[in-house]
């Protein structure tokens, strides 16, 4: 028994001596850690900084960008709509149906109902210069009305002013500023839209070609509003802010200078 005892107190010795190496392993791995994290923490704290350098930077070259290249603003256009001279003109046309198309013209079909829209027809929103503008509603019929009509008209275009124009032109360019911010923002789109003019097996590309159809304009149209709505839900733009149709104007609020998130 003594010896069994001698043993055990042995055993016991070296099992209290390995528990010492044990703890000082332990403490030694709990220092590192500590190191670890006042090392990750510091890291953390500069990549953070990067961050908002990097923010700010992409800002500075956006607000450059859309002052320089691709200012865009609200313009109040004194353009009548074609409807409204023509309806003058017809006289066997009544004023209770000119009121009523003027009516007709103030109302938008949203999410099922039928919504007054204030700002049809009075406001529009131009990019790279006042004469280029898009309508604040987000109706651009008068592109592929002019399409069609063109199809039963022979001769030379000698319309320059034409709204179709115009409209081609501002989805051209917020076609071109959108990739350009998804460049800057590092910010993958959703859909693929080109701005360049080059000959593919299809076609032209998009909006720099010649004369779309209604389906492939409105497709188009589509696809560039995903895009943009995509960069502002990216931005943290306020989404009470944004709608559907509205293309120029979300743009607008994607880049205006008070957006606290541009460049995140």
């Amino acid at each position: 028994d003594t010896e069994g005892l001698l043993r055990i107190k042995e055993e016991n010795q070296k099992h209290y001596r390995r528990a010492q190496r044990h703890l000082e392993k332990k403490e030694k791995i709990q220092r590192h850690n500590r190191k670890l994290g006042d090392l990750v923490e510091k890291k953390t704290y500069d990549l953070k900084a990067q961050y908002e350098q990097l923010a700010n930077l992409r800002r500075a070259h956006i607000l450059e960008l859309t002052s320089v290249i691709f200012p865009m603003q609200e313009v109040k256009t004194s353009m009548r709509d074609p409807a409204d001279v023509s309806s003058e003109s017809d006289n066997a046309m009544t004023s209770s149906t000119v009121s009523k198309l003027a009516e007709a013209r103030r109302t938008t079909y949203l999410s099922g109902r039928w919504v007054c829209d204030d700002h049809n027809g009075d406001t529009s929103i131009s990019i790279t210069g006042p004469w280029i503008i898009l309508p604040n509603n987000g109706d651009y019929s008068a592109y592929y009305n002019w399409v069609e009509e063109k199809k039963t008209t022979q001769g030379p275009d000698m319309e320059h002013n034409n709204p179709a124009h115009t409209i081609s032109a501002a989805l051209c360019y917020a076609t071109q500023l959108v990739n350009t911010l998804s460049l800057i923002l590092d910010v993958n789109l959703p859909k693929k839209l080109c701005n360049r003019q080059v000959k593919t097996q299809q076609g032209n590309h998009e909006f720099c070609g010649e004369n779309l159809s209604r389906h492939r304009f409105t497709r188009a149209v589509k696809k560039l509003n995903a895009n943009i709505l995509h960069l502002c839900f990216s931005q943290h733009v306020n989404l009470d802010l944004l709608h559907p149709l509205h293309t120029l104007r979300n743009l607008m609020y994607l880049v205006s200078p008070d957006s606290e998130n541009l460049g995140r």
